[in-house]
């Protein structure tokens, strides 16, 4: 595998995505390149990525992509202080998490598996059963430009169909509907306030992407209230995770959407990390999960249909254009995807896109931002000005593509 990567982006509606995986390479989820397997640290369902994560709450984060496959590589910087409860604080500890708990909680998760069609790899997540006709929670960056999404039910051993219902790429949190499902059993949810530095806890998840039997990591609970901010490396752009439960746990690629549980095996937060849109360094046996109970709230959310500015429901629509960051104003077009939208409207390399619908468009980030508020079908009108200074502007009908 090639460990370089064009500085562009692939920016359809809210699909992005590199260059280099048109060409192949691996963009890829957790464990799963073009049918091998490899390695991103801590945790995640997607590899090589152009994001860095820098933290903010007390531990030194860290920066340089590295290992097979990683590509292009973001920095991240790690400031020491901040925000949050760290581990000087009260220990707040409760017993350790036994294996006849957490035993107790497999059969309420699935191994998530996924297929990126335009990036010619496969991935591998985890997701948590929060009703028994198969509504699924999970990271947003597992299943982010995902052609065909299945999910496998460890208590029942079914491979399920999965629909995606909706997503919030900036909280990292996506809801999944697994198609036919009836009767699964069901994860107990916690309460992610009660939680203490000190406190003994678990992660569970799809470890490796090697299914089956969920693999378990026991640990503690490190600093509360940290934040991470994913650095865009192409485009600029930022996104900010807040409120975190750092932990102490071998969390593995594969774990990403997978429960953080207590001693009682409820689920205190949903384990997040590691990218194509972030990605994230630290030292051994470091990780981040997501408050379940901010995770409960933008499920319901979603479950409910209520968009957002962050929160998509429904198909991805996609323009169908390959974006590199530029020193000025718009996102300059560096390739199109032959039969989308963009190159029917005729769009090419070296245009500039500076609106859609009449809202300016600064960056990459932004184009994407506005597409996430529309659906296949729709239509948008997009300006561009052309390599020779020309403007131009074409009214363009959405295709179907991939989660953000």
């Amino acid at each position: 595998m090639a460990s370089h990567r064009s500085a562009s982006i692939l920016a359809g509606g809210a699909f992005v995505v590199l260059l280099a995986a048109l060409l192949g390479m691996v963009l890829g989820h957790s464990t799963l390149g073009p049918r091998a397997a490899v390695q991103l640290s801590p945790a995640s369902n997607r590899l090589g990525a152009p994001f860095g994560y820098s933290e903010s709450g007390g531990v030194a984060g860290a920066g340089e992509g590295s290992g097979p496959d990683r590509g292009a590589n973001g920095s991240g910087n790690g400031a020491v202080g901040g925000e949050g409860e760290s581990a000087g604080g009260s220990s707040g500890a409760s017993g350790s998490v036994s294996s006849s708990t957490t035993s107790k909680v497999d059969p309420a998760l699935v191994d998530i598996n996924t297929d990126l069609g335009l990036e010619g790899a496969e991935g591998a997540g985890t997701g948590m059963v929060l009703t028994s006709t198969g509504e699924v929670i999970t990271n947003n960056h597992v299943i982010n430009g995902a052609t065909k999404i299945t999910a496998t039910d460890v208590g029942n051993g079914t491979t399920y169909t999965a629909r995606v219902v909706g997503y919030d790429y900036a909280h990292d949190i996506a809801v999944l509907q697994l198609e036919g499902a009836s009767g699964l059993k069901t994860v107990s949810l916690g309460d992610s306030g009660s939680v203490r530095v000190g406190q003994e806890i678990a992660t569970i998840g799809n470890a490796g992407g090697a299914g089956g039997t969920p693999q378990t990591s026991g640990g503690r609970v490190s600093a509360l209230g940290r934040s991470i901010t994913a650095g865009d490396g192409v485009g600029g752009g930022q996104e900010h995770l807040a409120g975190l439960i750092q932990l102490e746990s071998n969390v593995q690629p594969g774990d990403s959407g997978g429960p953080l549980v207590n001693a009682s095996g409820e689920v205190l937060g949903m384990d997040t990390a590691a990218s194509s849109t972030f990605q994230f360094e630290s030292s051994a046996n470091q990780a981040f999960a997501i408050p379940i109970n901010e995770v409960e709230a933008i499920a319901s959310q979603i479950a409910s249909g209520q968009a957002s500015s962050t929160v998509h429901i429904g198909p991805t629509g996609m323009l169908g254009v390959q974006l590199q960051s530029q020193g000025g104003e718009g996102a300059l077009v560096e390739n199109v995807l032959a039969g989308t939208p963009a190159a029917n409207g005729g769009l090419g390399a070296g245009d500039v896109i500076t609106a859609v619908d009449g809202n300016g468009i600064a960056t990459p980030s932004a184009l994407t931002e506005v597409m996430l508020q529309h659906h296949p079908g729709d239509s948008v009108r997009v300006a561009w000005e052309t390599p020779g200074g020309g403007q131009q502007s074409a009214t363009l009908t959405l295709a179907s593509g991939p989660p953000q």
